[in-house]
């Protein structure tokens, strides 16, 4: 299946390469081809994809340049707020965690990101 056949559009917003290049390759594994997977290599254009394009779901890094994805969720849920953002960084401490779904986060993932984990995750907020 290519992009255009694709049930539901992810943007990936994570500035490193290897980062995105597991999500990408897990998700092309585990979708079938049921997911068009789009980059973002900061939270500027993170924002600026989603105000151009449909977006079924966001996995948002939090440390990126530019501007970081607690800014860029929480402008993206401004005009968005139905769109799920899954926050998925190395952030592992209790602040961050509260600040990220203070900013309007759905969900939060700390890496390494399990493959279960994450299927489960995006079903929570994907119809089947």
């Amino acid at each position: 299946m290519n992009d255009e056949s694709a049930t539901f559009s992810v943007l990936i917003a994570e500035d490193e390469d290897l980062n995105f290049l597991f999500l990408d390759l897990l998700l092309r594994k585990v979708g079938n081809g049921l997911y068009a997977i789009h980059r973002a290599i900061n939270g500027k254009e993170a924002v600026e994809y989603c105000d151009a394009n449909k977006v079924d779901i966001v996995l948002m890094d939090l440390k990126m340049p530019v501007m970081d994805g607690f800014e860029a969720t929480s402008i993206i849920k401004k005009s968005f707020p139905k769109l799920p953002i899954i926050v998925q960084t190395a952030y592992t401490g209790e602040l961050d965690r509260q600040r990220a779904f203070e900013c309007g986060c759905d969900e939060y993932m700390t890496k390494p990101i399990q493959k279960e984990d994450l299927v489960a995750v995006m079903k929570q907020f994907l119809p089947n």
